[in-house]
């Protein structure tokens, strides 16, 4: 049995979701299908999610949205007209949004609900053009899938009683839609995930109903060893395990959504990332393990938009509670860090800038200097972060050496070298503007 999730670029108009419908039809096994909101038809285009934020926001702030709804209409009728399957959705459609806007609901809920619909909206289209075409289709929403998440707007996390009601799935003879992105409390309330949900909720979905197979339709082959925005034609990648891709999706890997991949990785069940325009191809299968290789490296991925905070202080060490009174600085302002380096008398914090506020940053080191007395502290912006990725590397003599080597070839000075706390990544800080030059280097060292 297969579960099947289609992205937004899989969806984004007629054309595509013939390819979907052909894709479903070729092999029988595909049972479970999950959709996302129709992406961009073309680089200038706006995804309809993106379209539906707007409009929530403007009706939030008593701003006209009636025009903005229509766009998004537009885009539906679109689909359907050109499939030629009844219209009846986008008066659905269009119900549904103003009874959102007409509820009691917070705002929040609202705007969970109106992003939704997206989602909602295409998986019913799906399930109609599936009929259309002779084949046993249903659409499923997610509570009747038995998809139960925490009362959190925006960042759902699943439930565990979730998975058994899932399960039942598999007595269904018909084949199964379902809208990602989203799911419902136990009180009723629909919640949606953080933003790439979707994969989410394929994820989810595949580990309760134990799924063979989970396949991830995308616009690519495969993943590849690197950005090929950076680097053109890179090496493709055809399997990696689970600690790899969640390595290379934190470090700004855009295939998967960080979180996607935990309930799959727990059910221990494979992933195979394949193209919607070309579903032939052997696509990157994702598993728990797989051999040892020659060259452990996998992967390199770079992320821009970290701040770092440097403390100094002669004899830091032996100061004891001093990182958990300044990890409780940035607890006690909503900060997560990303990773903290140290020496004997210093230590970085990595933020990523968007948590990092002028103001919170103004309030942070005010803190810092009050509380600790730090000999310096100060802040270093327009910092990257480049993982080399891949398992093995902690038992493979030499690769440091060949990374710290690109760099020097580069020219690029390292603000930062992290490898301790991962068997699976090193982690290196260069100032944003030198990332490419960085990621070309440490390619052309390990790949070619």
């Amino acid at each position: 049995m297969k579960v099947a999730k289609f992205g937004g670029s899989s969806v984004a108009n007629a054309e595509q979701l013939r390819k979907v419908a052909n894709i479903i039809q070729d092999d029988q096994d595909r049972k479970v299908i999950i959709v996302s909101a129709p992406g961009k038809r073309f680089s200038e285009d706006t995804k309809v999610t993106d379209l539906l934020i707007e409009m929530g926001e403007a009706f939030l702030n008593s701003d006209p949205y009636e025009d903005k709804l229509e766009v998004v209409l537009n885009r539906f009728k679109d689909i359907t007209s050109e499939l030629n399957i009844s219209e009846d959705v986008i008066a659905e459609i269009k119900q549904g949004v103003l009874d959102i806007f007409a509820s009691d609901r917070s705002d929040d809920l609202k705007m969970d609900a109106i992003k939704a619909t997206g989602e909602d909206s295409l998986a019913k289209i799906l399930s109609v053009y599936l009929q259309s075409l002779g084949l046993k289709a249903v659409y499923l929403n997610p509570k009747e899938a038995g998809i139960f998440v925490s009362d959190n707007p925006g960042s759902a996390q699943i439930l565990d009683e979730s998975y058994d009601q899932l399960y039942k799935l598999r007595d269904r003879e018909e084949i199964v839609i379902i809208p990602g992105f989203f799911g419902y409390t136990k009180d009723d309330k629909l919640i949606t995930f953080s933003r790439g949900g979707s994969d989410i909720t394929g994820s989810i979905v595949a580990a309760g109903v134990k799924a063979d197979l989970y396949e991830n339709f995308t616009d690519v082959d495969s993943v590849y060893c690197v950005n090929p925005n950076i680097v053109s034609n890179p090496k493709e990648i055809t399997s990696l395990t689970y600690k790899e891709m969640r390595e290379l999706s934190y470090a700004g890997f855009s295939v998967f959504h960080d979180e996607a991949l935990i309930p799959a990785f727990k059910a221990d069940i494979p992933v195979c990332i394949k193209n919607t325009n070309n579903p032939s191809a052997m696509g990157t299968i994702i598993v728990s393990k797989k051999e040892p290789q020659p060259n452990p490296v996998v992967g390199i991925a770079s992320d821009t938009g970290f701040v770092s905070i440097y403390i100094s202080k002669y004899l830091m060490n032996r100061e004891i509670g001093f990182g958990r009174k300044l990890l409780t600085i940035l607890e006690d302002e909503g900060i997560s860090f990303e990773h903290t380096p140290s020496g004997i008398d210093d230590i970085s914090v990595i933020i990523r800038e968007s948590r990092m506020t002028q103001e919170k940053e103004e309030r942070v080191v005010a803190r810092i200097k009050e509380e600790l007395h730090p000999d310096t502290v100060h802040i270093d912006r327009d910092l990257a972060l480049i993982m080399v990725v891949g398992e093995g590397m902690d038992s493979t003599v030499g690769l440091a050496d060949k990374a710290t080597h690109a760099f020097a070839k580069a020219n690029v000075n390292l603000e930062m070298i992290n490898q301790g706390s991962s068997e699976v990544s090193m982690m290196f800080g260069v100032k944003a503007s030198k990332v490419n030059d960085s990621v070309k280097a440490l390619y052309e060292m390990f790949f070619e």
